[in-house]
């Protein structure tokens, strides 16, 4: 087993199989937080399959040869533990939060749910029912389904394009060979990450995951290539039993080991960050046009996104585009004064220390960072690394990503 130790309590390890593991210890807190990473999502799926990464997520929980799927929650719950998972566009995390002295026991739930899983017919027969009840739910949110929308046209042709619930023909046909031949070439010990932070020991962590996830296997997933640069355009949806129009508005951006991400994080932070932001102040506080207005960014593996969510009357549709695409030409063509970069400077590296305040934040840092970066960059790193950023660099960037005719816009409105 090869291992690394680092600043500020960091260690990593990689067993013999290939599994990697970083860890934190943070010693005055009394919880853990621990994750296991790997290769799932929309990323890796074709448009036959897709959502089968999201089915596998439900269905690891679902029960093993020696575990029911309410003992599985049981083990972790009744020490006042947490256990869920998430799939995102190409990666999924199965956590818990835990009281130190459960970490052994919260390893070998996780690595039972994911060496062993049963997928037992009946159990997929109830499960297609509970995520049909999620697809609705979602399309039930205007708001998440204009990001939807949005995403989709913008990777369009591309497995990013994909919704990561899948929808209801593809939900409806996945059989259990289906799940137990997806899994398999997902769940190979040299693409798993297994991320720590809390009371903990990162020697005994590594001996607990060498204990019980017994697996050993290289990955076969092809990755894709990364998508084309999306084509500028406007496309107008509609639905019946909504009362606001929902606008997106935005591009293709920067991926996660950019070394424009901190110019790109404080140019999210100017327009959308909060109610003191641009958009905030204008399109809310100004002209009275929405409630609810912020700029989002997402980086991924070789490509991100960039925009900004609007809600508002559907006869002000066009009116709030014009006044979100004069903040990006603001921004296009106004350098920061020195005084505003420093104060988004300060909100930016606030905001990061509260989150990570919580351990499962900090599990999350270090397992991108793993993932992505190949890397452990301390908060210092990154707090210094926030100070360096210019009003040229974010001005830069502006130019690049808010040009008018670079922009697709998705709208959703009432019928």
């Amino acid at each position: 087993m090869t291992k690394l130790k680092g600043p500020n309590g960091f260690q990593r390890s990689v067993l013999p199989n290939g599994i990697r593991l970083v860890s934190e210890r943070i010693p005055h807190v009394r919880s853990v937080a621990l994750g296991v990473w790997m290769p799932l999502g929309p990323r890796y799926e074709t448009k036959e399959i897709n959502g089968i990464s999201h089915f596998i997520e439900h269905m690891a929980f679902k029960g093993t040869p020696t575990r029911s799927s309410l003992e599985i929650a049981r083990e972790i719950e009744s020490g006042g533990g947490y256990v869920n998972a998430f799939t995102g566009k190409e990666i999924a995390c199965f956590y818990v939060h835990v009281l130190d002295q459960h970490l052994k026991k919260a390893i070998e739930v996780l690595a039972d749910i994911l060496c062993n899983p049963l997928f037992a017919d009946d159990m997929i027969q109830h499960e297609k029912t509970v995520i049909l009840e999620e697809i609705s739910d979602f399309e039930d949110s205007p708001e998440e389904l204009v990001h939807e929308y949005f995403v989709s046209e913008l990777f369009q042709n591309h497995p990013y394009g994909l919704p990561i619930l899948g929808n209801r023909d593809t939900v409806n046909s996945f059989s259990r060979q289906n799940l137990f031949d997806a899994f398999a070439s997902h769940r190979a010990s040299d693409k798993m990450v297994i991320a720590a932070a809390g009371n903990l020991d990162h020697d005994e962590l590594c001996g607990y995951a060498g204990e019980f996830f017994q697996i050993n296997s290289s990955s076969t997933l092809d990755f894709p290539p990364p998508p084309s640069p999306h084509r500028p355009d406007r496309k107008d949806f509609s639905r019946n039993g909504i009362i606001q129009s929902h606008i997106c508005c935005g591009t293709q951006a920067l991926a996660y080991h950019s070394p424009e991400k901190f110019p790109f994080m404080i140019l999210n932070t100017v327009l959308g960050g909060g109610m003191s932001s641009r958009l905030f102040q204008n399109i809310r506080e100004k002209f009275g046009f929405t409630y609810n207005v912020y700029s989002f960014a997402d980086t991924l593996e070789d490509t991100g996104f960039f925009g900004v969510y609007l809600g508002t009357d559907k006869g002000k549709i066009d009116e709030a585009l014009e006044l979100i695409l004069r903040e990006f030409d603001d921004l296009r063509k106004q350098p920061l004064s020195q005084d505003e970069l420093s104060r988004l400077k300060d909100q930016l590296k606030g905001n990061l220390m509260l989150g990570l305040e919580q351990v499962s934040s900090r599990m999350y840092r270090l397992a991108k960072m793993e993932l992505y970066l190949k890397d452990y960059l301390s908060l210092d790193d990154i707090l210094n690394l926030i100070d360096k950023v210019t009003s040229e660099e974010v001005m830069s960037l502006a130019d690049r990503l808010l040009q008018r005719d670079q922009q697709l816009i998705t709208t959703l409105a009432p019928e």
